[in-house]
């Protein structure tokens, strides 16, 4: 066949469209066949939405202690944080933070990561509660502040009396151990008689 230029085309290679499309299709459907139950895809899983945590994070009950780990150690016995819904080991404080919070572990839990949308009347009674607690708030410590002064006081008080009654049992166990240790015929030669304040 001659191309408008005056060329043979004969050289490139032809594809019988029709034929090649048949194939496609008997391939990928012997591929669905073959495809284990693993890989075929499943309707979308509805997951709860997200939700405030119930319990709180214990992340100070192994500070400042040492943990002997060995081979043979289960991974919660392992050193830094165990989560045993990723069974997975977190080194420090702030990466377990990070990972509770994440994505992982939050589908791992069975919740996606979307928040309910509250409305307009959850939002006002939200309002009103912190409103309340506030005023509670303000009141008892107006109560609290008082009272707290007062048991300050006292023991301020205390505190001075406790001293007052140490440094003169000091005193009195200086001049006794002096009165004990000194000779009295040095202490006439010294021209006294005694250390405090009683006359002979």
């Amino acid at each position: 066949m001659a191309n408008a230029t005056g060329k043979n085309d004969n050289f490139r290679r032809t594809w019988d469209k029709d034929e090649y499309q048949k194939k496609a299709k008997e391939r990928l459907k012997g591929e669905e066949d073959d495809e284990p139950s693993s890989f075929k895809r499943h309707p979308p899983v509805k997951r709860e939405l997200l939700k405030k945590r119930e319990y709180d994070v214990d992340l100070e009950s192994n500070l400042g202690k040492s943990v002997v780990i060995t081979k043979n150690s289960s991974m919660s016995q392992s050193g830094g944080y165990y989560c045993n819904v990723c069974d997975c080991v977190v080194k420090d404080s702030i990466n377990f933070l990070d990972h509770i919070n994440g994505k992982k572990h939050q589908r791992n839990l069975g919740m996606s990561m979307r928040v309910e949308r509250s409305s307009v009347d959850q939002v006002k009674k939200r309002f009103e509660l912190n409103k309340r607690k506030r005023e509670e708030e303000k009141q008892s410590k107006d109560y609290d502040l008082e009272e707290r002064l007062a048991i300050l006081k006292d023991e301020e008080e205390q505190r001075k009396q406790q001293r007052k009654e140490f440094k003169k049992e000091k005193k009195m166990k200086v001049q006794h151990e002096a009165e004990e240790g000194v000779d009295p015929e040095v202490a006439a030669m010294m021209g006294f008689s005694g250390f405090g304040g009683t006359k002979k």
